[in-house]
């Protein structure tokens, strides 16, 4: 299947970069060994065609063989950014922004790479409309955001670097 659209990013801050390089030690030094021998444990039982756990052991090969292969792919031409702008008023990528939006909801984000997307934590991808109406404005800088689901405006609160 061919994607669409523009390219993500290659950019990533430094834990990111260590979290995928530890995701890839750990697949390919610890969970491919134990599933390989799962399944080579599972042949040994006889019948592989009516076999649950030869079955479900080889699917899990694969899933753990083709993320291998993405995450060696993608770590190749990923760019660890750990410098701090020279402007540090300002947000680029690494910045933790604080924003309120139309509602009085404060929100407090960080900008980082698509590979470090993450909700729960609030890291949002430069990548995303709003990540992308973000980048290179300041505090008092209001900003307006066209989504899927509508029309939002932001203020720019504040701007940091740093945990």
């Amino acid at each position: 299947m061919k994607r669409t659209g523009p390219r993500p990013s290659n950019y990533i801050t430094p834990e990111g970069h260590k979290a995928l390089t530890e995701e890839l030690r750990y697949l390919w030094q610890e969970e491919r060994p134990r599933v390989t021998q799962q399944v080579a444990d599972a042949a040994a039982l006889g019948d592989r065609s009516e076999n649950a756990e030869y079955i479900y052991g080889k699917k899990r090969l694969r899933e753990i063989d083709r993320r291998v292969r993405f995450l060696r792919k993608r770590l190749d031409v990923l760019k660890v950014v750990d410098q701090l702008p020279a402007n540090r008023g300002k947000v680029y990528f690494g910045a933790w922004v604080e924003v309120v939006n139309e509602q009085d909801e404060r929100l407090r984000l960080r900008l980082v790479g698509p590979d470090e997307i993450d909700t729960a934590r609030r890291h949002i991808s430069i990548d995303s409309p709003l990540g992308r109406a973000l980048l290179g404005r300041e505090p008092g800088d209001e900003v307006i955001v066209r989504t899927p689901s509508g029309v939002h405006e932001y203020e720019i609160l504040t701007v940091e670097y740093g945990a």
